[in-house]
Parts: structure tokens; sequence; C-alpha cells
């Protein structure tokens, strides 16, 4: 019998269970892979495409929710620890990011770079190469400067006093 996902394991091994059944839960429906051939094809051949020395992203807009599919091939990386481990890290920063993202299908193309990457640089740069296509909203920059409408703003501020000058 498995342990509730909410109790406390008894012992390592129910840990080990009740960590999967969590991952599993917020896991990746087949819902939002593109599994298809067909489907695969159709984003490369009618899709937008953006790249960087260790990914290419190719995006095929649509009204359904975001999916993704990922091409890792064996001259990327002749291992398949390698293989994983790229697929791993992209699949779950696609995870994360999805509610944000714009709907479509997703294909990203992993480039020989990708295998010499950390988790880390890879997720970064496909964060960047959907931010650059246009999928995922730019971020909030953080300035020193106040909004205009502000009224520490100084379009806003109330105007200055000028000292009188003597008429001459």
């Amino acid at each position: 019998m498995l342990p509730a996902m909410n109790q406390t394991p008894a012992s390592t091994q129910d840990a080990g269970v009740v960590a999967f059944a969590r991952r599993k839960a917020a896991g990746f429906p087949p819902a939002a892979r593109v599994r298809a051939k067909a489907e695969f094809g159709r984003v490369f051949d009618g899709g937008r495409r953006t790249a960087e020395p260790r990914l290419a992203l190719h995006w095929l807009a649509d009204a359904a929710p975001p999916r993704l599919g990922l091409a890792v091939s064996r001259k990327v990386d002749p291992h398949a620890v390698g293989r994983n481990r790229i697929k791993r890290a992209l699949r779950e920063c696609f995870r994360r990011l999805r509610p944000q993202l714009q709907g479509g299908a997703y294909v990203v193309v992993a480039r020989s770079g990708a295998a010499r990457t950390d988790n880390r640089t890879l997720q970064a740069a496909f964060e960047q190469l959907l931010t650059r296509a246009g999928a995922l909203p730019l971020p909030a920059v953080a300035g020193t400067m106040p909004p205009a409408d502000s009224p520490a703003s100084p379009d806003v501020a109330a105007p200055q006093a000028r000292p009188e000058t003597p008429a001459q």
C-alpha cells in the first residue's frame, strides 16, 4: 500500500515513492508533448525558427495549449545518458514556463554545444530563445527611475518656486 502524499513516509523507500508520485502529479502530461512525425513536420515547415549555438527553437503558434517536442540526436552526444540529461533539463524548464507561454507547438533541436553545457546554462539559453521568438513575455525590468505617473516623478511633482529676481 502506498502512503498518502500528505503524510510523512515511514521509510526511505516510501520517501522515494512519495517523491515520484509528486513529480508525476506535477509532471509533463501527454497533452503537453509533440509526438507525431506529422506534427514535427508541420512545425519544421511552417514554424518560426530562432537559434543560438547550443539550441534551435521552431515554434508554430496555434490555439492549442503549449506543447514541446525534443530532437536530440546521437551527433549531439553519443551517450544516451547525455542525451537524456539534455532532454530532462529542457523538459523541466518548459514545464515551469508553460503557464506563461503562448499556445502552439515548440520543437527544440539540440546542437553539439548542448552536450558540453550544464543544465542551468541550457535552461537559460532555452528561455532566451523563447523570449526572442516572442513566445515568452519580456521580463519586467526593475530600474532606478520611478514610473512617469508616480508622485516622485519629476514630471508630476509640484513645481518648484523660483526665487524672485529684483526688477531692473
